[in-house]
C-alpha cells in the first residue's frame, strides 16, 4: 500500500511527486518577491507581505493536497494583486486595510459557495468547447509569460510587442535553457524541467549575469502591521460591495479556468468534462484567500505554473504537499530563492505552454459555432493577460452565436444568467 492516496492508481512515485513539487515551486517562487513589491505600492509593509505570501500559499496548497488530492499549487494571484493595488486602493481611494477586508469577505463567500457546490456547478455548465480551449489558452498564456521573462518578447509602443535583444546574456541563457530542457524531454529524461532551471541559474550566477545570493539563511517572523489588520467600517456600503463583487468575479473564472485547463493536462477531467472533487479544490483557494487576508495579502488562487510540475510527473496531492512545505521553508531561505532569475524559469513555461496546445486537436474546427468561441477563448487569455477574460468572452460568444441562429434550446438556463452577469460586469467596467 502506498504512503499517499491514489499514488499507485495514478501511476505516480514518491520520487516523481517530490521532483514535480520542486519544479512547480521554482516556477512560481517569483510570487514571493513580486507580490510584496506590488502590494507595497498600496502602502502595505513589504516585509509583512513577503511572510503573508509564503504562509497563505502554504496553507492553501496544503488544503489542496489534503482535501482534493491534486498536484495544484496556490498563491496570491498575479493580476488580482494589481487590481488590489491600482484598482481598489489607488483607484477607489480606500485604505489597504479596507481592501484586505474585501478580500476576507470574498474568501468567506467563496468558502460558502464551495461547500454548497455552486462553484463546481458552474464548471458543469461551461460549454465543452470552452473547456477544451481553456487548456490551450492557458498554454499560450504561459508561453507569453515565458517569452517576456526570457526577454524574447518586449513591449513596443507602436506594435505593442516586438522581438527582444538576443545580444542580452539573460536572453541567450534562456534560449540555451529552452534547448537543453527540450532535448532532455525528447530523450525522456526525468526531471528535465528541473535540470534546465538549475543549469541556467547556476550558469547565470557563475557568469555574473545574475547576482548570486549574498547569504542563504534568514530567520522569519509573523507579520506585524498587516496581521488581522481588517477595517469593517465600510462593510455595508456600496463601495465595498463593488470591490467584493469584482474580486469574486475575477477569482471565480480565473480559478475555474486554471482547474479546467491544468486538470485536462493531468488527465484528471472525466469523460463528461468534469473535474472530480472540484468542490474541495475550490475550497482550498477560499481557505487560502481568507487566511491570506488575515495575514496581509491579496486573493489566493490556483496557479497555472502547476502545469510545469504535472508535466514533470506530478499526479497527486503529494506534489502539492511538497510545494506547501517548500513555501514554509522559503521563510528561512528567502535570499536564495530571490536570487533565482526569472529567465531561468522561462524555458519551463515555454515547454509546458507548447505541450498544453495538444488540446486544440480535440476541437471541431469545421463547426463555426464551436470553433469561434474556442478561438476567442484561446487568444483572449494571453492577449488580455487574463484567464477570466478568456473564459468570459468565450462563453458570451458561444451563447450569442446560438441565439442568433435560433438554437436557444442548446443553451443551459444557467448560462443565460451567467452571460447576463458577464455583460453587466464588462459594461460597468467600461463605464
Amino acid at each position: 500500500m502506498s504512503m499517499w492516496p491514489d499514488l499507485d492508481a495514478r501511476g505516480a512515485t514518491v520520487g516523481g511527486e517530490v521532483r514535480a513539487g520542486i519544479v512547480t515551486f521554482l516556477t512560481m517562487s517569483y510570487i514571493l518577491f513580486v507580490n510584496p513589491q506590488i502590494l507595497a505600492t498600496a502602502g502595505l509593509p513589504a516585509a509583512d507581505v513577503a511572510v503573508a505570501t509564503a504562509l497563505a500559499s502554504a496553507v492553501a496548497t496544503l488544503a489542496m493536497a489534503i482535501f482534493a488530492n491534486y498536484p495544484f499549487a496556490l498563491a496570491p494571484g498575479m493580476g488580482l494583486n494589481a487590481y488590489f493595488t491600482f484598482g481598489v486602493v489607488k483607484g477607489m481611494g480606500v485604505t489597504w486595510q479596507v481592501a484586505l477586508t474585501a478580500v476576507f469577505v470574498e474568501g468567506v463567500i467563496f468558502l460558502l459557495l464551495s461547500v454548497i457546490g455552486i462553484r463546481s456547478a458552474l464548471l458543469r455548465v461551461v460549454p465543452t468547447a470552452i473547456k477544451i480551449a481553456t487548456m490551450s489558452g492557458i498554454g499560450l498564456f504561459l508561453a507569453v509569460i515565458g517569452l517576456q521573462n526570457a526577454g524574447l518578447v518586449v513591449d513596443e509602443p507602436t506594435h505593442l510587442v516586438t522581438l527582444g535583444d538576443f545580444s542580452s546574456p539573460a536572453t541567450f541563457l534562456a534560449v540555451v535553457g529552452l534547448l537543453v530542457t527540450g532535448s532532455l524531454m525528447v530523450a525522456r529524461v526525468r526531471g528535465a524541467i528541473l535540470f534546465g532551471i538549475i543549469l541556467v541559474t547556476v550558469t547565470a550566477w557563475l557568469g555574473g549575469v545574475a547576482p548570486p545570493p549574498d547569504h542563504v539563511f534568514t530567520l522569519p517572523s509573523l507579520p506585524r502591521e498587516t496581521f488581522f489588520a481588517l477595517d469593517f467600517s465600510l462593510l455595508f456600503t456600496g463601495k465595498l460591495a463593488i470591490v467584493v463583487l469584482a474580486f469574486l468575479f475575477v477569482d471565480i473564472f480565473d480559478s475555474a479556468g486554471t482547474l479546467i485547463g491544468v486538470g485536462r493536462l493531468g488527465g484528471f477531467v472525466d469523460e463528461g468534462g468534469e473535474l472530480p472533487k472540484a468542490d474541495q479544490a475550490f475550497a482550498a483557494d477560499a481557505i487560502g484567500t481568507t487566511v491570506g487576508a488575515l495575514l496581509g495579502t491579496s486573493t489566493v488562487t490556483t496557479y497555472v505554473e502547476s502545469a510545469t510540475g504535472i508535466e514533470d510527473g506530478g499526479r497527486t496531492g503529494l506534489t502539492a504537499l511538497v510545494v506547501s512545505v517548500l513555501f514554509l521553508l522559503s521563510l528561512f531561505f528567502t535570499p536564495l530563492l530571490i536570487a533565482i532569475p526569472v529567465f531561468a524559469t522561462a524555458p519551463a513555461l515555454l515547454v509546458v505552454g507548447a505541450l498544453m496546445m495538444k488540446g486544440t486537436a480535440e476541437l471541431d474546427w469545421s463547426e463555426a459555432s464551436e470553433a469561434l468561441p474556442a478561438f476567442v477563448t484561446l487568444v483572449t487569455m494571453p492577449l488580455t493577460y487574463s484567464i477570466a477574460n478568456g473564459i468570459s468572452f468565450g462563453i458570451i460568444t458561444w451563447v450569442a452565436l446560438r441565439l442568433l441562429r435560433g438554437r436557444w434550446r442548446e443553451i443551459h438556463p444557467a448560462l443565460y444568467v451567467i452571460t447576463g452577469l458577464l455583460l453587466a460586469f464588462y459594461a460597468t467596467r467600461a463605464g
